[in-house]
């Protein structure tokens, strides 16, 4: 089995109201895909490692929706949603991107990945409507909880390999 790294996407701040969030994976670029965008493999990843994923719904069609609903240890209800605005699978999808606890700081997410000697780089750009939600967004905590859910989808991923 391939191995996989730890804690090694990396954040950047291009303008006032973006966040770019790069990683690379030991996995080719159909099986972090895969692992993006199928809901059973979703819920092995995107709890991060703070509860469990009680919902992972994914219409994978532009105008289709997707929704992830994470339940803490503590029993709070952590949920996000969008709509699919661009697919172009294997290598780029763009959707809008929803906080449910804070619904006014709508997001636009632009994943890109792309594929060198059967290692995948991830680049999410999340486009903000203002620097305010921006900062929010970072201050929220969210860059130890997505380097986590990164680490688990590189797991996810690589254990597709396996399977192959």
């Amino acid at each position: 089995m391939p191995l996989t790294s730890s804690g090694t996407a990396k954040v950047s701040l291009p303008t006032d109201d973006q966040i770019l969030i790069t990683r690379e994976f030991n996995a080719p670029r159909h099986l972090v895909w895969k692992a993006w965008t199928t809901p059973e493999l979703v819920r092995r990843w995107w709890h991060a490692n703070r509860g469990e994923v009680t919902v992972a719904e994914i219409d994978l069609r532009v105008g289709g929706t997707w929704r992830y609903v994470s339940l803490t240890p503590d029993g709070v209800e952590v949920a996000f949603h969008g709509e699919y605005l661009e697919i172009v699978p294997d290598e780029r999808l763009v959707s809008t991107e929803v906080y449910e606890g804070y619904p006014d700081a709508q997001a636009i997410d632009t994943l890109t990945l792309t594929e060198a000697n059967g290692r995948t780089t991830l680049t999410v750009l999340v486009q903000h409507s203002s620097k305010e939600h921006r900062d929010a967004h970072i201050e929220s905590g969210m860059e130890p909880g997505m380097q986590d859910a990164l680490d688990l989808l590189e797991r996810v991923a690589v254990s597709l390999v396996s399977a192959e």
